[in-house]
């Protein structure tokens, strides 16, 4: 029998009825539930190579146990998120097969999850925040448009996908509000604020013209070339930014929208409006940042209280 460890089965290629199978899965996600570009992506990458791990093996996708996937599993080092993403993708993958009659059993029906720790998302104090926007150079065309979108960003708690997909048309500037097409094609009317305003205004009059260069273009962010921006360059325009303001904790395009969430609950906000302008299907998401809060509270104490 050839070697069943991970890299032998990278020379493999799944089957043309495996990635049929894995389509036909993903199609029904998305139809069913609005599953994003990513999470199908995700599972269309976990799934693909469990079925070239498979391959080896002589074992189709559609026709794996338990213990092949036991076994594909405990050859797998990962952490424990990647490990229970890559475990849900499997445990849908043969529900759906199950629920289409493809199979009379789902092998991974006595599988447990991995137990993972309350991950609290990583954000930003008010002081550092401020230090962050005012880092780019506003007298650019260039600056001006990162400062408008960091301060959009940090305005409305957008996902980073939702920022750079922003089109020219979203954006109401009289009434001061972004439409935004969130997870699931949903959409969402989200405010955006004076401040947010007003550098939007001025990159829309000023910057966004100069980068278009006459060219018709829809996306409302533009790179140098008049082109989209996107995911890739807006997390390397953050870097920068950060390491020019000496922020020295680890930041991602989403660190704005946690420091969004985190500070308008630290004001009094209410969850559930908070969860409207974040666009959280379910309100346990949103409740994530309800322990940011208690954590910066046990903080203040300990810092301040005579007795802490």
């Amino acid at each position: 029998m050839k070697s069943l460890d991970l890299p032998h089965a990278l020379a493999e290629r799944p089957s043309a009825e495996d990635d049929a199978a894995i389509e036909r899965f993903l199609d029904r996600l998305w139809l069913e539930r609005g599953l994003s570009a990513n999470t199908q992506a995700s599972y269309r990458s976990d799934l693909r190579l469990f079925a070239r791990w498979l391959r080896v093996r002589g074992t189709a996708l559609t026709t794996a146990g338990e213990v092949e996937i036991k076994a594909y599993l405990a050859a797998r080092v990962l952490a424990p998120r990647s490990q229970a993403r890559l475990l849900s993708a499997l445990r849908q993958f043969y529900r759906h097969l199950h629920a289409d009659q493809q199979r009379q059993d789902d092998p991974t029906a006595r599988l447990d999850s991995p137990r993972l720790g309350l991950r609290l998302p990583k954000h930003l104090s008010e002081e550092e925040v401020e230090r962050l926007l005012a880092a780019p150079d506003a007298t650019t065309d260039l600056g001006l448009r990162d400062r408008a979108m960091l301060e959009l960003m940090y305005a409305s708690g957008l996902r980073v996908s939702e920022l750079v997909g922003l089109k020219a048309a979203s954006v109401d500037l009289r009434a001061g509000v972004v439409q935004v097409v969130g997870k699931g094609g949903k959409e969402r009317l989200v405010p955006i604020g004076e401040i947010a305003l007003d550098w939007l205004r001025r990159y829309v009059q000023r910057a966004r013209p100069a980068l278009a260069d006459g060219r018709s273009v829809d996306a409302l962010f533009l790179t140098a070339r008049g082109q989209a921006m996107t995911r890739h360059n807006f997390w390397h325009l953050i870097k920068r930014y950060a390491a020019a303001a000496g922020i020295r904790t680890p930041l991602s395009p989403h660190t704005l929208r946690h420091a969004f969430a985190t500070h308008l609950l630290d004001h009094g906000a209410d969850l559930r409006v908070l969860q409207s302008l974040l666009g959280h299907a379910d309100l346990s998401t949103t409740q994530i940042y309800t322990h940011v809060a208690r954590a910066r509270l046990r903080e203040i104490h300990a810092r301040h209280h005579p007795r802490a």
